[in-house]
């Protein structure tokens, strides 16, 4: 049950691949604090599977077996990627610590991506994260049980269109579908239907915390930058920075939807009785995660996924210090500034 005079608040969790260890530190450090409650969820890809073993954990026993679900699978990711040729040489830990420029196999791996499909590749279709999340999470009782609501998204291949699954339909199939990078696994098949990433569709998408009530708090966990500090040159910088412009293009349209509506709603033109009047806040770390390349994104290694985490966890400290009192009152971010 929810304990009195705690601030309630809704996660939006970005994916962004491996990048997505960010958002593990950012939930262990939100949490700990318990002046804060969790009411709903929301991620796609790398999100989406954070948002599955987050609020099954806080079904099953709380915070602090949401915080022990969350390294489980973390620390699970890392021992899989263990066994993958694709790793950081000594050279780029020397002056990254995510980015595997002088990787062999990383480089391989890259131009085998561009030439086949993964249906060439990987024919038989294997992908331990599959079997991993689905021995970590127990979707029936994620399903079944009273908790947090929840919803990932993925982009339907045929139509384009978002499909967003609530937790009543959730599924490791659907958290897969959700984080179905196309040049890397085959379409995932949910009811019938092909589903790739989210991310070209929502990352994540907003409207499902707006449209269910409750409370007007959405903390985003953003991955992807918005701003970068040079013009890509090389062609794995144009292409990586071409998807992020995509992943984020949904999110940025519903900002300025939000804004608009929030405009409207101060100018009395829309009744604050039938309209939610959103907050918005940030967390991020665009400077960081902006000085990292594509390679980092495959880089799923026990060490840069523990420097992502840290990472998360003091930006979700910072946070919390200077806008903790503007949850339930204002919004901690500009809009206008951010995102339009």
């Amino acid at each position: 049950m929810a304990r009195r005079n705690r601030k309630r608040i809704k996660l939006a969790l970005q994916g962004g691949g491996s990048h997505g260890a960010f958002t593990w530190g950012v939930l262990e450090r939100l949490l700990a604090d318990d002046r804060l409650e969790i009411e709903a969820v929301v991620g796609t890809s790398a999100g989406a599977m954070n948002a599955a073993v987050l609020v099954d954990g806080l079904i099953a026993g709380g915070p602090a077996e949401a915080q022990r679900q969350l390294d489980v699978f973390w620390e699970g990711v890392g021992s899989i990627a263990a066994f993958s040729p694709v790793q950081p040489t000594p050279f780029d830990q020397m002056f990254s610590p995510g980015n595997m420029d002088f990787s062999p196999a990383w480089r391989i791996a890259d131009v085998m991506q561009r030439q086949f499909s993964p249906y060439e590749l990987n024919p038989a279709n294997l992908n331990p994260l599959h079997e991993h999340i689905e021995a970590v999470v127990d979707f029936a009782r994620l399903r079944a049980a009273a908790g947090p609501a929840m919803f990932v998204c993925a982009t339907n291949v045929l139509t384009g269109r978002l499909r967003v699954f609530e937790r009543s339909e959730m599924s490791a199939a659907a958290v897969m579908a959700s984080a179905c990078v196309p040049l890397i696994h085959q379409a995932v098949e949910v009811d019938g239907q092909h589903y790739w990433d989210g991310g070209y569709s929502g990352n994540p998408p907003i409207f499902p915390l707006i449209y269910m009530g409750g409370t007007p708090d959405i903390v985003i966990v953003q991955l992807n930058p918005v701003n970068i500090p040079e013009v890509p040159r090389d062609i794995r910088a144009i292409v990586d920075r071409m998807n992020t412009l995509a992943f984020n293009a949904s999110l940025m349209r519903e900002m300025r939807m939000i804004r608009f509506v929030t405009d409207l709603i101060d100018q009395g033109q829309l009744p604050k009785e039938k309209h939610l009047r959103c907050f918005i806040h940030c967390i991020d770390a665009e400077e960081e995660l902006a000085a990292l390349n594509a390679s980092s994104k495959m880089n799923a290694s026990m060490g840069f996924l523990q420097h992502l985490r840290a990472l998360g966890a003091a930006k979700a400290e910072a946070f919390l210090d200077a806008h903790f009192a503007a949850i339930g009152v204002r919004s901690s971010t500009d809009v206008v500034e951010k995102f339009l």
